[in-house]
């Protein structure tokens, strides 16, 4: 996972961790934990939703979450 590019397309947006927990009706900690590649990775349900909100390209998409 490219956690960089990630953080950097929600600092885009403004959004923080905290952010993107509500969006996806997850706690601070879990999404901390699937950036920083914790034990945890982000389900396809989660990248669909991610996908939606920052208008991401097939493209974006695998280089964030499948690189």
């Amino acid at each position: 996972m490219n956690s960089q590019m990630l953080r950097s397309i929600m600092v885009l947006h403004g959004d923080t961790n905290k952010d993107l927990a509500k969006l996806l009706d997850k706690t601070e900690q879990s999404i901390s934990n699937k950036i920083n590649e914790k034990g945890t990775e982000f389900t396809q349900g989660e990248i669909a939703k991610i996908k939606a909100k920052y208008n991401l390209s097939a493209e974006q998409v695998e280089a964030i979450f499948f690189s």
